[in-house]
């Protein structure tokens, strides 16, 4: 039977192998990893992660340690809408977002890959199938990076098979930003896709000012020009920077994309599948862009989020970040000429080397 066994969180501390900057969170060395794995009474367990850029992993490992087993006790693991919002409520008042919602996503995540496996499908085609290559772009965090290890980084990936390219921006003066997108797409020349990330980094005139000076080289998307909070500010840059805005990987709700996407205020909704409320949050989340006729990408978790790109219509390009990661999983992300191949095996198919993890354990 599926229903809930047990509950067990592990949390760990996956160090980078080089550091990592951009305009707003500063240098990265580590990143904390936070895993749950449920199991029902048939012994079947289902995985499910999420991280953070190296704080507050303590407050996630302790909802998923101690509050969330203990409010879904003996539940049925294939009720998972109810289980989601039984968890949700239950963490409401102190909750809505922040730790609460990134332990609820690592859980509603376990929830699906347990799922899949019972059914014995990949969670691609339990979600309901589209196509399992998905368009990839490598993500660099690289905003202190020289200019000729930017493009050596950028040569390494177009080797390793990607065909769009994704870099930082916001660095003090505008010029420096101006400067390097040139020299990117120069290298890249004019028919690889090009993205540039501010990480929230501008008020919303700097953002529409710099939007204007990157136009030239032919963008796919400027990613988190502003704060995420700024629904009325985004709607603006969308209609004055004369660029198309990526946005969403700091919302946390379903109803926060909703306000963004009918405020007008992006034109490539982003979610993360271990923020935003899981595997059930962010497929609500890609159906609402679907009916504004938006492009959905994603940010971070991409061996979880290919297949949840592949099940969508309306899939825009999957993000692909060396977040160190793959030294702890059995069969990393494929990547085919720009493709990533969402896995046949069943469930979400990541095997987490445990026994690597415990090296690492927080």
């Amino acid at each position: 039977m599926a229903i809930v066994q047990s509950v067990e969180a592990g949390f760990y501390r996956v160090p980078l192998p080089t550091l990592l900057t951009d305009s707003m969170h500063g240098e990265m060395r580590a990143f904390e990893l936070l895993t749950v794995r449920v199991r029902d009474a048939d012994g079947a367990e289902g995985v499910g992660y999420t991280f953070t850029v190296g704080r507050n992993g303590a407050a996630i490992h302790t909802i998923l340690d101690r509050e969330i087993p203990e409010i879904v006790a003996g539940q049925d693991a294939d009720h998972i809408e109810a289980l989601w919002n039984r968890v949700w409520w239950a963490l409401h008042y102190g909750g809505r977002g922040g730790p609460s919602v990134l332990a609820l996503s690592a859980f509603d995540m376990a929830l699906w890959d347990l799922k899949a496996k019972r059914a014995e499908v990949p969670l691609w085609v339990l979600l309901g199938g589209y196509d399992p290559r998905v368009p990839c772009y490598a993500g660099g965090i690289d905003l202190d990076l020289p200019l000729d290890k930017l493009l050596a980084q950028t040569d390494d990936n177009l080797a390793r098979g990607f065909r769009a390219i994704k870099m930082k921006v916001g660095r003090k003066r505008l010029s420096e930003d101006v400067e390097r997108v040139a020299a990117m797409r120069q290298h890249l020349g004019a028919d690889v896709p090009l993205m540039v990330d501010a990480n929230m980094k501008w008020t919303v005139d700097e953002a529409i000012r710099a939007a204007r000076a990157l136009a030239p080289f032919d963008l796919v998307w400027l990613e988190e020009p502003i704060i995420p909070d700024d629904v009325a500010g985004h709607a603006r840059v969308v209609r004055e920077g004369g660029l198309p805005i990526a946005a969403g990987e700091n919302l946390r709700t379903l109803w926060e994309f909703k306000q963004l996407i009918a405020g007008g205020g992006v034109t490539y909704p982003e979610p993360d599948v271990t923020n935003c409320g899981g595997v059930t949050a962010f497929m609500k989340i890609a159906h609402l862009a679907e009916a504004f006729n938006l492009p959905v990408t994603s940010h971070g978790a991409h061996d979880v989020t290919v297949h949840l790109l592949a099940a969508c219509p309306n899939r825009s390009f999957l993000e692909a970040h060396g977040f160190g990661l793959d030294r702890y999983v059995e069969e990393p992300l494929r990547i085919e000429e720009g493709f990533a191949v969402a896995p046949d095996r069943t469930g979400h198919g990541i095997a987490f080397d445990w026994e690597g993890l415990d090296a690492i354990r927080a």
